[in-house]
């Protein structure tokens, strides 16, 4: 089964992203705002990786000392879905 899950994003460029799950394994992720190159970087590599695995290689990246960044917002997403 596909889960659909939308988060809003704090305190990055990005207002949100969208995810597509289907057994744990990341099938689509766009952003909404920010970078278009890096978040479609992103979404690109973590597309068909567990959810587990992107949450260890993206939680706590920092952007410019905000504390967060799209990849961390897109970790705390999927630590909610999941």
């Amino acid at each position: 089964m596909i889960k659909t899950i939308t988060h809003p994003c704090v305190g990055t460029c990005s207002r949100q992203v969208e995810i597509e799950l289907e057994d744990g394994i990341i099938r689509r992720v766009a952003f909404t705002g920010g970078c278009s190159g890096n978040t479609q970087g992103v979404a690109a590599l973590v597309r068909g990786m567990k959810s587990e695995e992107a949450i260890a290689r993206l939680e706590g990246i920092d952007c410019h000392g905000k504390g967060t960044s799209c990849p961390d917002q897109l970790a705390k997403a999927l630590k909610t879905a999941l």
